[in-house]
């Protein structure tokens, strides 16, 4: 009796170490997607008023957890009986990855946006219909980019038993939700503890130095994180071609496998983008 519960200990502890492998090769090819998530989300939660913050990144938490919800049994479903379509959804995504980096890209350089007044801004902060809509276009984002973590999660256990594979997609939904919107958290929250820490430092000495940069760091930290996830956006969606359509797997193999990944996420997201933007005149 005793020598059946320890083994079935050791198939419970085989199984989680198999899980945890899967995870952790699942989580590495999500890293470009996650980072996206991350900066996008951490835009998103910015630009209210200090009380809302925390209450607005709660309701796109909710929201991301319900997506997860959402798409995981879908995904898991899809891989069991319709196979192809993980691939076929895999190429759509990375299509809309590719866009959506080179979109950014094309704004920054031909469209740039103006300052905007202080005025407006405060507006936007006091505005719920504003929260709302910002709350909802973070929901959206999210869910594609949900989609993406989920099938490449599943892509890479697709060797391993069914449950191995439902436990890594899974944990990898768990993970990004948690992990990203804590890291979210804690960013948006870095200027509310700079103002502290000077408040309560007199504004002297060594304290109030760091509330200072802390203050200063916010601002920086959210246009670096916009600018790596644009890049990864697009090296996402270089590798989601290279690895799923045949004819560029493999192609130009003296070329550092980074850069044939990033031009043609590139190459995708320009043609992309020159598409929508010729249906956006036609319309």
């Amino acid at each position: 009796m005793a020598s059946g519960f320890f083994a079935i200990l050791d198939d419970i502890a085989a199984l989680m170490d198999d899980v945890a492998v899967a995870a952790k090769v699942a989580t590495k090819k999500t890293a470009g997607i996650l980072g996206d998530d991350l900066a996008v989300n951490a835009e998103k939660a910015t630009g209210f008023l200090s009380s809302r913050e925390i209450p607005v990144l709660w309701a796109i938490t909710k929201g991301s957890f319900l997506n997860k919800l959402i798409i995981v049994p879908i995904a898991l479903a899809l891989n069991i009986f319709w196979p192809i379509s993980i691939k076929v959804i895999l190429v759509l995504g990375g299509l809309y990855l590719a866009y959506e980096g080179m979109e950014k890209i094309v704004e920054f350089i031909f469209h740039r946006k103006k300052p905007v007044r202080q005025a407006a801004e405060e507006v936007l902060k006091e505005d719920p219909a504003a929260e709302k809509l910002k709350v909802k276009s973070a929901i959206m984002t999210d869910f594609i980019l949900s989609v993406e973590i989920v099938i490449i999660a599943l892509g890479s256990a697709a060797e391993s038993s069914m449950t191995i594979q439902i436990l890594t997609v899974s944990v990898v939904a768990l993970l990004a939700t948690v992990g990203v919107y804590g890291i979210v958290a804690l960013i948006v929250r870095m200027d509310d503890l700079g103002y502290k820490l000077i408040k309560r430092s007199g504004e002297k000495g060594f304290m109030n130095a760091l509330g200072m940069a802390l203050v200063k760091a916010l601002p920086v930290i959210i246009k670096i994180l916009a600018v790596v996830g644009t890049i990864a956006l697009i090296m996402v969606a270089g590798g989601i071609f290279a690895h799923n359509i045949p004819f560029l797997h493999g192609l130009y193999p003296a070329v550092p496998v980074i850069l044939t990944e990033m031009a043609m996420g590139a190459i995708a997201g320009v043609v992309v983008v020159a598409v929508v933007t010729a249906i956006k005149k036609i319309i």
